[in-house]
């Protein structure tokens, strides 16, 4: 694999639209558009197609080193690409497919090093969403979609947030409106033959090891799934996660400053500035709403973010992760 030009980018005139034959014809063509799923938008091409595949690291500015997942609508489809499902794998798809599941599994020859980043195991799951799953079958071939928006960035769950980042870029967001999970799939693979925790998701630790028991973290930070580098899905604004967001409110008064919180508004900042993700604990709710937050918070101009740390616990310890990436500084 060589490195990618970072070339300029043609301007194209982006649509926004709900047809699946416009999305599949311009797939089939090499292309790349935006589809939904039930975690966030991805920004999809063809995995049998080197050319649309360097085409979603062009659009993206995301490092050639950065694997991709693959989207396949039915269990049948991933005998053409993987060599092997482990038991425990077959487990978890059982109870979680179609949806925010992503297994790392050995690959096929006919995927490409592209896809992979140069490694063996290939990430690959079945979205929860009708819309893209008759996409993929009326294109007849899997799609590579990491998040539809530049590397790093926060991540899209609506059509307008796709439309906002890369107008221009692509030529087609396929409209499936607001995502309903709002975070991004849990990655496990199989590391040594052991089920292994490669990115926190919206399936919960708790639910995964209720079907196939203790799983553990890699041995090593290499990078070999999507979502593991430091720095991921970051605001403009400098973000800080806060333990005790009314300290660091008076701690930054000189700044003007935004506050994502939680179950009750802060009585030290005017209600305009703050959004309120999820009321008596409904931390599913409060991640689905999460990057829309950011994202509407992020455009405010305020000199700080401050966001309120959520339990380290189920869906908890999945924003968490989400949130200690977006304040990373490199």
């Amino acid at each position: 694999m060589q490195p990618l030009n970072n070339k300029t980018m043609p301007h194209l005139k982006t649509k926004i639209g709900t047809d699946i034959h416009v999305a599949a014809e311009l797939l089939s063509a090499n292309n790349v558009v935006a589809i939904p799923t039930e975690t966030v938008y991805g920004l999809a091409g063809n995995i049998f197609s080197e050319k649309a595949i360097k085409r979603i690291f062009e659009v993206k500015q995301r490092p050639a080193s950065n694997p991709l997942i693959v989207h396949v609508h039915q269990l049948e489809a991933l005998n053409d690409i993987v060599k092997v499902i482990p038991a425990e794998a077959k487990i978890l798809l059982d109870a979680f497919a179609p949806g925010p599941l992503t297994l790392l599994l050995p690959k096929k020859a006919a995927v490409s090093d592209w896809v992979t980043a140069g490694l063996q195991d290939v990430a690959i799951r079945i979205p929860d969403q009708k819309l893209t799953l008759a996409l993929i079958a009326e294109a007849g071939f899997p799609l590579a979609a990491p998040s539809a928006n530049p590397y790093t960035y926060i991540s899209p769950t609506s059509a307008m947030h796709v439309f906002k980042m890369l107008d221009g870029r692509i030529p087609y967001i396929l409209d499936g409106g607001s995502c309903r999970l709002g975070l991004e799939s849990t990655i496990i693979g199989f590391e040594r033959g052991k089920p292994t925790l490669y990115r926190k998701g919206a399936i919960t630790i708790e639910e995964i090891e209720d079907k196939i028991g203790k799983i553990k973290l890699p041995v090593s930070q290499k990078i070999v799934a999507p979502g593991m580098h430091l720095k991921h899905y970051s605001p403009k604004t400098k973000l800080i996660l806060s333990d005790d967001p009314e300290t660091d409110i008076h701690k930054y008064g000189n700044l003007k400053v935004g506050l994502i919180t939680y179950n009750a508004y802060s009585n030290l900042l005017p209600c305009e500035q703050q959004i309120l993700l999820c009321q008596d604990d409904d931390f599913k709710v409060a991640g689905a709403n999460l990057y829309g937050a950011m994202h509407l918070i992020d455009s405010m101009n305020y000199d700080m973010i401050i966001v309120r740390k959520f339990p380290e616990t189920g869906i908890g310890l999945s924003i968490n992760d989400r949130l200690n990436r977006a304040k990373a500084q490199r």
